[in-house]
């Protein structure tokens, strides 16, 4: 849970705690990298103010579709480094809610839940419940289908 929840606070940090550094400096400077050239870090605040449509504009979609993958990758790899991931399919929550928040980020300019503009920090979020819920049905189907064909 411990290397988990680091690697929630920044890809990489999970990597060098287990002695990972090469690993976790390259996770740390994908990171850096994704988050400067999206401006992520100007468009949280301006998500966490409510100025949305000033957070679509600051976005560079280009680079900020990169971090969903290096972030939900980084946390399967916590969660393979610190002993998890042995089930069969067991990346597949982590990958669909890669897919999920990648589509979240794609659609965030446009889409309007319930008649609301989520914009690109608060849709893509919301998009990993989804995702990992969707992986998680995903792998039952898969485990289900193997085991009747063995």
């Amino acid at each position: 849970m411990e290397a988990l929840l680091w690697s929630i606070a920044l890809p990489g940090f999970s990597q060098l705690l287990h002695g990972k550094y090469i690993k976790g400096i390259i996770f740390i400077l994908l990171e850096f990298i994704i988050n400067i050239q999206s401006n992520f870090n100007e468009i949280i605040l301006l998500s966490f103010n409510g100025n949305i449509n000033q957070a679509i504009e600051t976005a560079n979609y280009q680079w900020l579709m990169f971090y969903p993958c290096l972030y939900f990758f980084g946390m399967w790899d916590a969660f393979k480094d610190a002993g998890g991931g042995k089930n069969r399919f067991s990346f597949l929550p982590f990958v669909f809610a890669a897919y999920f928040v990648t589509l979240g980020c794609i659609y965030s300019p446009k889409f309007k839940p319930f008649g609301i503009l989520l914009g690109p920090v608060w849709l893509p979020m919301l998009s990993a419940i989804p995702g990992f819920i969707a992986g998680i049905i995903f792998r039952k189907l898969l485990l289900f289908f193997v085991r009747k064909t063995d």
